[in-house]
């Protein structure tokens, strides 16, 4: 049994740096001379750069008859046995030998070794992974099960952890897809280093963007913020210092090949890319993109911003399931209502809260919510379109539009 041989088969293709193998091999083999002669303080443990291992015992030449420690002393016909140059008061250097440590022992330090290097191979993958956390790793579909899926990491082959819940609504992978995700974090569980990664963070779609935007990436242009509804919807934020380049233009690409590319990455989510500026009010008019806000009135106290918008706007700044509004609250940092601006010839409008005797308040929240507030903006939608954009049942629906439309007809007859 070898020593020297597991070393090198533990040492081959590891990441652990040769002098930490060298000390752990070093500490195994000191733990064995000690159990065999009670101390290590004579011995030296030598590592040849090609793995081979050497073993020295080491006493001071004296006297027959006057070895008063036989462990730091050889009395000199012994000493003679091993090298017949030897005289009193020198060094002996005695080579020791694996097998004179007994089969059990060696097994025993062997053990001791393989467990060593694979703790230290689970620090080192640990450091090794803290260090890249941000940065996107390519890998290949190992293995698919209910709440996550497993990835073999190209670059290392390691195994990589990529959580149901941060995968993309619209995420469908086999055994053997590849997968990009960036690295979120690294946890110790049961003493193991667990890499996980996810396509939901903000930083996968940061990543990609440098990625795809050299400009990104040189420093020339710099990304703010970035909020997310993974799947769906996406608004990032950027600016740059150097005014001959147009940021917003640069990270779309020419008709808009920069941005499909991440797109496509993404599932189809919708990104929104805006200038970022400092002035809040001009921010928030940007943020609620694609919409065109007529008029803004910021409380910076309460963080709260009231947006006017002319009819055919307020279905564009709220959003498919209110997800454009919001997050534009996010971006902002501000708590967004949004206002229909009524027209010349809807002066006569009535508000929602005029009928809270005959509608219940989570009704009037709801139509609220998507942009209604007044009676004659909910009886300009349909039937169908209310029930898609509130998920109200349709009976309740036609309901609300009589009681509306009711307070109408009596105006009409007065």
């Amino acid at each position: 049994m070898n020593l020297a041989e597991t070393f090198n088969e533990f040492k081959a293709g590891k990441s652990i740096d040769r002098p930490t193998m060298v000390r752990v091999l070093e500490d195994v083999f000191r733990t064995l001379i000690k159990k065999k002669y009670g101390t290590d303080e004579n011995f030296n443990v030598i590592v040849n750069p090609n793995g081979d291992l050497e073993l020295w015992r080491i006493r001071e030449i004296v006297p027959d008859g006057e070895v008063m420690d036989d462990r730091a002393q050889i009395a000199i016909s012994e000493a003679q046995t091993i090298d017949e140059d030897y005289e009193v008061g020198e060094d002996c250097y005695e080579q020791l030998y694996l097998e004179e440590f007994g089969r059990r022992a060696i097994m025993a330090a062997r053990q001791t070794l393989i467990s060593r290097i694979l703790e230290l191979e689970k620090i080192e993958k640990y450091k090794r992974y803290e260090a890249r956390v941000g940065e996107i790793a390519i890998g290949e579909v190992n293995q698919i099960l209910k709440r996550e899926i497993f990835v073999i990491d190209d670059a290392t082959g390691d195994e990589l952890v990529l959580p149901r819940n941060e995968t993309i609504r619209g995420d469908f992978f086999r055994k053997n897809d590849i997968v990009r995700a960036v690295i979120r974090k690294v946890e110790m569980k049961n003493n193991n280093p667990v890499i996980i990664i996810s396509r939901t963070d903000n930083m996968f779609l940061e990543k990609l963007m440098e990625q795809e935007v050299p400009e990104i990436e040189d420093g020339l242009i710099s990304i703010k913020k970035i909020v997310r509804i993974p799947g769906e919807r996406a608004k990032v934020a950027v600016e740059t210092y150097d005014d001959r380049i147009d940021p917003v233009g640069a990270c779309v690409g020419m008709r808009g090949s920069r941005i499909h590319s991440i797109v496509r990455e993404l599932n189809n989510e919708n990104i929104d890319v805006i200038n970022y500026t400092t002035n809040e009010s001009l921010l928030i008019q940007r943020a609620l993109t694609p919409a065109k806000v007529s008029n803004i009135e910021l409380d910076t106290e309460n963080r709260r911003a009231a947006v006017y918008l002319d009819a055919d706007q307020v279905s564009l700044a709220i959003g498919r399931g209110g997800s454009n509004i919001k997050l534009a609250s996010k971006l902002t940092g501000y708590e967004i209502d949004v206002y229909r601006k009524p027209s010349a010839n809807e002066m006569d409008d009535v508000d929602l809260e005029e009928f809270a005797d005959e509608l219940d308040e989570w009704v009037i929240d709801t139509l609220k919510g998507i942009g209604c507030d007044t009676a004659r903006s909910v009886l300009e939608l349909s039937t169908e379109e209310l029930a898609r954009r509130t998920d109200l049942e349709e009976e309740t629906i036609e309901q609300i539009r009589a009681i509306l439309e009711a307070e109408f007809e009596e105006e009409e007859e007065s």
